[in-house]
């Protein structure tokens, strides 16, 4: 593959066939992760007024939830791409540094590599979200408990005996270095001299505005727009910009430098003399958290999957649209790319999906803060009654599901010559709407069994209909959900137009 000029971009169908292809594999590389582990609160709640006490608003607390964060995120999320991995760090022993080792244990992340210390706290970073109106959490605070300074030169010893221990086990490094102090001093270059040693490869995502100088003998280190504007003292404004910054970054001793540019792609330059701008696909950015965990751990997990690197960035490319679509770090399964990839050749037909992976996708989105909106119909002939109450209905929320009734219930609802269009195309149609996110067909007459499944935040009915006439309206109120009527508009119906073109023109 052909990636040597600036002006290099990939076909992108052919591309993202081919990545979909090769993520359908039996792929376990083996990854050790080293640096900076974090633990994520988030405190989820309703922001309903005004605190009495001063002009501030008044989060009412209702979810808590604890998630591994930097060199953990970046460990959890190699473990959502299917990988084995390893993670070298420090923690305190206190109650949040328990917190981590067990979400480790839930990834069957083992504890050998791990360095205990007892002169500082396990660093947290505590975020509160309010929804305004029960809807769009947004983070208003973020609050941080940490102690920066460096490891001391026993404690980073230590860390660098755990982390060159067994490399030969391993098929890559990733370092991810937030200047929590793991990372400062010769830990790094002690690491990339181990490595090299036994012909592994280390990967760094490197710290804000520090001397990059310890990242020399990396394979690839991948900065942001602003570190490597820092590191290089570039003004970088333009992706053309970024290929010079990569280039000055190579120049201090690294083989491959990937800078990240949010809406602008990514920018690669390698010491072999090839380079790339890689565009990304637009994207509704609704938190950037976790991105660069995101795009270290996809480029780790492709280079220690044998991928070249223009694959590797347009892999990581989508991989980080995808977690800015969600609140905080959120791992993104290799299952969500296969399919984000296979949107590129498949178009909206990927939003039709069965009910195992529908509920998948929906954890996900709950996950990450997003309320659910669920509407079902027959949508026999597609007409502007649907198309408002559709819009209307994921107004009301953050995703919106649209159950379909299949070819047999119709039949069973409606009579004989029912339906029309038969359900794959019916499910095709609302797909290709901007305002449906996902479509499942069902088989009953009643929708009410998958209600009991999906457990929509909000269910949605054409105010043609009254609030205890709307199926599942019970299921959703006893588990506190509500049931929301949209409004109609104009006097359309499939029935009436059926009838409407079966009658001879006058």
């Amino acid at each position: 593959m052909d990636a040597s000029h600036p002006g290099y971009s990939p076909s992108p169908g052919r591309m993202s066939h081919a990545l979909a292809a090769l993520l359908n594999q039996p792929l376990r590389p083996r990854l050790l992760v080293v640096g900076d582990v974090i633990l994520d609160r988030y405190l989820w709640g309703d922001v309903e007024r005004i605190s009495p006490e001063a002009p501030i608003p008044l989060l009412k607390v209702d979810h808590r939830e604890a998630r591994l964060g930097g060199a953990g995120s970046v460990a959890a999320m190699l473990c959502a791409l299917g990988a084995e991995v390893e993670l070298a760090a420090v923690l305190a022993p206190d109650a949040d540094g328990a917190a981590a080792r067990a979400l480790l244990r839930e990834l069957n992340i083992g504890d050998d590599r791990l360095v205990e210390v007892d002169d500082r706290p396990t660093t947290v970073k505590e975020r509160l979200l309010g929804r305004a109106q029960s809807r769009h959490p947004q983070q208003m605070m973020r609050v941080d408990y940490e102690e920066a300074r460096p490891l001391t030169a026993a404690q980073s010893a230590a860390l660098a005996d755990r982390a060159c221990q067994r490399l030969d086990d391993v098929d890559l490094v990733l370092v991810s270095d937030y200047n929590k102090g793991a990372c400062a001093g010769s830990l790094v270059t002690r690491l990339v001299d181990a490595a090299r040693q036994l012909g592994k490869r280390v990967v760094a995502d490197p710290v804000r505005g520090g001397d990059y100088g310890r990242y020399a003998g990396c394979e690839c280190i991948t900065p942001n727009r602003l570190e490597a504007a820092l590191a290089t003292g570039q003004t970088i404004d333009s992706p053309q910009a970024a290929l010079a910054a990569a280039q000055i970054l190579l120049d201090q001793g690294v083989d491959n430098a990937i800078v990240t540019l949010d809406r602008d792609g990514m920018a690669w330059r390698g010491r072999d003399g090839r380079q790339g701008l890689f565009p990304v696909r637009p994207r509704q950015v609704y938190d950037i958290t976790g991105a660069g965990d995101m795009v270290l751990a996809t480029i780790g997990f492709g280079l220690a999957a044998g991928l070249d690197y223009p694959d590797v960035i347009e892999l990581a490319n989508v991989a980080g649209g995808l977690e800015v679509e969600r609140l905080g770090a959120v791992p993104i399964a290799r299952q969500e790319l296969i399919d984000e990839l296979s949107l590129g050749y498949r178009g909206s037909r990927q939003k039709v999906l069965p009910l195992p992976r529908l509920l998948d996708a929906l954890a996900r989105r709950r996950q990450a803060g997003q309320r659910i909106v669920m509407t079902n119909g027959c949508f026999d002939l597609l007409h502007p009654g649907h198309i408002v109450t559709l819009e209307d209905a994921r107004a009301l929320g953050d995703c919106l599901v649209v159950g379909v009734n299949s070819d047999r219930s119709v039949r069973e609802l409606k009579g004989p010559g029912r339906p029309v269009l038969d359900e794959a195309n019916r499910a095709h149609m609302l797909a290709a709407l901007e305002c449906v996110d996902h479509v499942v067909i069902f088989d009953d007459t009643s929708v009410a069994a998958l209600v009991a499944q999906l457990r929509p935040e909000i269910l949605a009915k054409s105010a043609a209909y009254a609030v205890h006439e709307v199926v599942g309206h019970e299921i959703v109120l006893a588990y506190g959900g509500e049931v929301r009527l949209t409004p109609m508009q104009g006097d359309f119906s499939t029935t009436s137009l059926i009838h409407k073109i079966a009658s001879p023109v006058p």
